[in-house]
């Protein structure tokens, strides 16, 4: 399906929601007028460097910076001890861990925190560890000086991978926890789990990884700080999803209270989940600003962000399906061992747990037990990337769906829709703990074969097989859960000026979705009036005082619903100006097309933007109301939401070379309804490029030592677009019973389908060669290695 866009002047008020209007935010990117943090300039400012450990786990001896702190360009330069001397004892946050978790082989019950220091104290624990800063009057004689900088370390055994981690000769990289397990976690029911197991018909085992990825986002990490010591006012720009969370860590770390704390946030290039905490280098750009009493800026080199931003999804698991005789899942049981990193972020240590928790997947399985281990290791730390758990469960469960299937010699497509849990069943509860809101899984995989014509697929791969060619399809039927949960806030503001001009303020960030766009049909269409007549603001602390940021496609469920809940107030409070200036009741008003009219008699009314006027004139208000029209409210979700869709990859292999290239890919989604369909079918698009990439190309790699052997986007592949298919896209739409817009959320969507159905089509493809398993990513080497040892090579 194919969507154009259309002028918002073409689009009647009340006819916004669910029209494809062209996105607002698209001039300014395009024209040259996007203002990112590096942009950014202020007379006097210093440039902010930060040194990197070169080893992955070492102790320091010490460090001489007396040839950096001689060069003339160089203002200053610190490391932990400095910090410390001058009253900072500041660090960057780290998960707090259940002293029940701890192994009881030495741990401490009574401290349950890793300690993450700005700048390394004695010790180092991955490559690119922050270990001193250098403040230059120019960027490039900052970065010359810390080759200035002398560190002598002892160098300590290493443990990059999770079986070095584990292994009884392995190295402790924190004294909490002597055998580097962070913690052991498990969901479900065992007991139950084993009692199905026992009484299976069929079991099937797999034991697929999740490769390390690393978030790369167009703009790597950066940061502009001014401080004035007039009046003890700080003001920090810079790259982020959630400006809020940057600006109560800053206060933590700096000792200053949060209304002398802005943070603001111009233009991002991509967030992706890497950009919601504040780094070292976020927080030293504010602290050398107050230090040194002039403007700092700190912008990352794209090997620092392989190096010290957050990498993600690492996981090795171990599942296993228990079936019965008619091909059902009656039971599922796991274990996952998750890397941590060097140090546990709360993310970290929140996605194996939500990756477990997701391994029903689509499927109506009624007991489960999944238990999850948490291993640190000498890596940079672990954390959120666009999905956060949700890709690595539906990689797992749809790679087991189809393996179930090939024992059942079942065709794939009739497991699945055996499977599925049904319509009739919504709301339910997983056999894993999982709320579901509301779901028809079989609508997305029907229309998705509709479109491939699946049956005609069939018989044309038989043909091909007979001519040595081989054409492989791949389903995945994903669900996730995501769009806030119960007991999660985002404030919502919504102000008429007496022009008629509509401000809205909400606390999420836009990183490139739209949200001016969406956001301001919403309001169009609850207020009746002319989308060019609307502001959307976000980004900035003295505007907004609350917000929970961007992440875990949140921002439509959440502030699109606090937005519409703040528009109602608007509405409510304007009919009774609407009231009193037409003399009638307000049960008599009527509100439509922006205009408030007496019911019965059209002929009297009021238009929006009159009574607008009349609300700041206090002789044409009611004497129980008071001047202005504007409401900020709260908006707190029944539940999460859980969209979901089926994806399916048909790709050719060349056996000869191990390479793969796209014939088709298609994808089916529910979101629930749609504000604005470009809008979802782009971030559908952007994810289904980043889940392609972690399945045929990217990986983290580090070798024995602890060294990131792919440091720079010269070793580490990321999709062009030469190598992605034309993606087709539909949807369906299934609402949510947990918010008012009925909306689900689609940030991740793309992601969380895509791997597995690439994958699993990697496999049909290679079923004449015997090969049944593999692991990401799927370069072509790994491929041809793959049919050369079944071929007896």
């Amino acid at each position: 399906m194919k969507i154009d866009t259309v002028e918002y002047d073409e689009v009647r008020p009340g006819e916004m929601t669910g029209t494809a209007v062209q996105r607002r935010e698209d001039r300014h990117l395009l024209t040259g007028d996007a203002r990112y943090t590096d942009d950014i300039q202020y007379p006097g400012m210093g440039y902010l460097a930060l040194l990197g450990s070169q080893y992955a786990h070492a102790r320091i001896e010490s460090i001489d910076v007396s040839d950096a702190e001689a060069r003339s360009d160089v203002i200053a330069v610190y490391t932990y001890h400095d910090l410390l001397e001058s009253g900072l004892d500041g660090a960057m946050p780290t998960a707090e861990l259940d002293a029940e978790d701890l192994q009881e082989d030495g741990s401490n019950e009574e401290d349950t925190s890793v300690k993450r220091p700005l700048l390394a104290d004695d010790r180092v624990r991955y490559q690119g560890q922050p270990v001193a800063a250098v403040v230059a009057e120019e960027r490039y004689a900052a970065f010359d000086a810390l080759d200035a900088i002398d560190v002598e370390y002892e160098r300590l055994d290493s443990a990059p991978e999770l079986d070095d981690a584990v292994s009884s000769d392995a190295p402790t990289i924190h004294d909490l926890a002597p055998n580097n397990v962070a913690f052991e976690w498990e969901t479900g029911d065992r007991e139950g789990t084993e009692e199905a197991f026992s009484g299976a018909a069929h079991t099937v085992s797999l034991d697929p990884s999740n490769n390390r990825v690393i978030p790369t986002a167009i703009e790597p990490r950066a940061a502009v700080a001014q401080y004035q010591p007039s009046d003890d006012k700080l003001t920090v720009e810079l790259s982020s999803q959630n400006p809020h969370a940057v600006q109560s860590r800053l206060g933590d770390v700096l000792g200053l209270p949060r209304h002398r704390i802005t943070v603001r946030v111009p233009d991002v290039g991509g967030g992706f989940g890497a950009k919601l905490q504040p780094y070292a280098g976020h927080l030293l750009t504010a602290w050398c600003s107050m230090q040194l009493e002039r403007p700092i800026k700190w912008q990352a080199r794209r090997t620092d962000d392989f190096q010290s931003m957050v990498h993600a999804r690492r996981q090795r698991t171990s599942i296993e399906a228990a079936l019965d005789e008619s091909g059902h899942i009656v039971a599922l049981r796991g274990d996952i061992d998750a890397d941590l990193g060097g140090y546990p972020t709360v993310g970290g240590v929140g996605i194996p747990k939500g990756t477990a928790g997701m391994l029903c997947g689509a499927y109506d399985i009624d007991v489960g037990h999944v238990a999850v281990r948490g291993v640190m290791t000498n890596t940079a730390p672990i954390s959120a990337y666009r999905g956060a758990g949700r890709p690595e469960a539906a990689y797992i469960i749809e790679r087991l769906a189809s393996a179930c299937a090939r024992e059942l010699d079942m065709d794939p497509v009739e497991f699945r829709r055996r499977n599925f849990i049904p319509p009739e069943s919504f709301p339910v509860e997983t056999g894993l703990g999982m709320n579901y809101d509301s779901g028809e899984y079989e609508k997305t995989l029907d229309r998705a074969l509709e479109h491939v014509e699946y049956d005609a697929f069939l018989e044309r791969q038989e043909r091909a097989r007979d001519d040595g060619r081989y054409l492989g399809i791949g389903i995945s039927s994903y669900v996730e859960i995501c769009g806030g949960s119960a007991g999660s806030i985002e404030s919502g503001q919504v102000r008429v000026n007496a022009d008629g001009q509509v401000v809205v303020h909400t606390g999420t960030q836009d990183t490139g979705q739209g949200h001016a766009t969406s956001y301001a049909q919403i309001v169009s269409d609850e207020l009746g009036v002319d989308y060019d007549t609307i502001e959307i603001v976000e980004g900035d602390t003295d505007k907004v005082t609350e917000g929970g940021g961007t992440a875990g496609s949140r921002s439509l469920p959440m502030a699109g619903n606090a937005i519409r809940k703040a528009s109602r107030g608007i509405e409510e409070k304007a009919r009774t100006i609407a009231a009193h200036q037409l003399e009638a009741s307000e049960a008599d008003i009527e509100f439509s097309d922006g205009e408030f009219h007496v019911r019965g008699a059209p002929e009297y009314g009021v238009t929006f933007q009159d009574v607008a006027n009349a609300a700041y004139n206090p002789r044409k208000l009611p004497d129980d109301v008071d001047p202005g029209l504007e409401t900020s409210v709260y908006f707190e979700p029944e539940g999460s939401t859980a969209p979901f869709g089926t994806h399916v990859a048909i790709v050719e292999i060349d056996p000869e070379t191990g390479e793969i290239s796209f014939q088709r890919y298609l994808a089916v989604d529910d979101v629930g309804p749609q504000v604005n369909p470009k809008l979802v079918e782009g971030q559908v698009v952007g994810g289904i490029v980043q889940g392609i990439g972690q399945a045929l190309y990217e990986d983290g790699h580090y070798d024995s030592n602890g060294n990131l052997a792919t440091s720079s986007l010269q070793d580490y592949a990321i999709p062009k677009t030469i190598s992605v298919p034309d993606i087709e896209w539909d949807s369906t739409v299934t609402p949510s019973p947990n918010n008012a817009l009925g909306v689900k959320g689609v940030g991740e969507a793309g992601t969380i389908g895509s791997m597995p159905a690439v994958v699993n089509a990697v496999l049909d493809a290679l079923e004449p060669f015997g090969v049944e398993t593999l692991d990401m990513p799927l370069t072509n080497e790994t491929v041809w290695s793959a049919i050369e040892t079944a071929n007896g090579g």
